[in-house]
């Protein structure tokens, strides 16, 4: 059974950085790609950002890039999403995600096993 346990979310104030991480077991971790996504209240799950199985490929989320950064370390079988910059509409509940899948993909169906999610808050 695949488990992805997610950490490092809070309440930061704009302009400043959190690195949360998504720890994973159950499976080789190395053979997959992994994502992030994001939901906030009254809102539709959104892709942030998705890696594949070297980490040698990223892809990022139009209002994320160039302030996230995803990485994978694949002999601690964790991820990670290093968010600066951050602002109030990053404020949601954050999940990584893992599939069948080595190469990066964008959508949420593409995932088969979720973490239960870390939140972030950023105050104006």
């Amino acid at each position: 059974q695949v488990q992805l346990v997610e950490s490092g979310g809070g309440l930061v104030q704009a302009g400043g950085s959190l690195r949360l991480s998504c720890a994973a077991s159950g499976r080789t971790f190395s053979s997959y790609a992994m994502g992030w996504f994001r939901q906030a209240p009254g809102k539709e799950r959104e892709f942030v950002a998705a890696i594949n199985w070297s980490g040698g490929t990223t892809h990022y989320a139009d209002s994320v890039k160039g302030r996230f950064t995803i990485s994978r370390d694949n002999a601690k079988n964790t991820v990670y999403l290093q968010m600066n910059s951050l602002k109030p509409e990053d404020t949601a509940n954050y999940y990584c995600a893992t599939g069948p899948y080595s190469i990066v993909r964008v959508t949420a169906t593409d995932y088969d096993y979720w973490g239960q999610g870390t939140q972030v808050t950023v105050s104006s």
